[in-house]
């Protein structure tokens, strides 16, 4: 039993940007799909940004989001600063807010989890 928390931090601009999100997505997908593995999928800094565009059911990459978006939350905070909470909130996204308006990394280590970052 594997518990993986993928980070992806790669914001919307460029080609490498999303080759970070679809390898992010790849994995989180990978643990999603096995027995007894445990994933979170969080988009933090930057990465916030892709929340709009993989709901939109016309983007290249939403089928491969809706594999894992029950696994998906969001940090509070950068949604904020990125300008997307408004996306987030429509669209029913878990903010995580638990260590000053971000996701705490901490507790995720203390809980076992890898932490994979994109």
């Amino acid at each position: 039993m594997a518990k993986a928390a993928v980070i992806i931090l790669a914001g919307t601009d460029g080609h490498a940007n999303v080759g970070r999100l679809v390898n992010g997505l790849e994995a989180a997908k990978e643990f999603a799909e096995a027995d007894g593995d445990e994933v979170e999928l969080i988009f933090d800094g930057a990465g916030t940004q892709w929340i709009p565009e993989l709901e939109d059911e016309d983007s290249d990459y939403h089928e491969l989001y809706q594999a894992v978006r029950d696994d998906t939350s969001v940090c509070d905070y950068c949604s904020g600063a990125f300008g997307v909470e408004d996306a987030v909130a429509d669209a029913g996204v878990v903010t995580l807010d638990d260590h000053d308006g971000h996701p705490s990394i901490r507790s995720l280590v203390d809980d076992d989890y890898e932490i994979i970052t994109f």
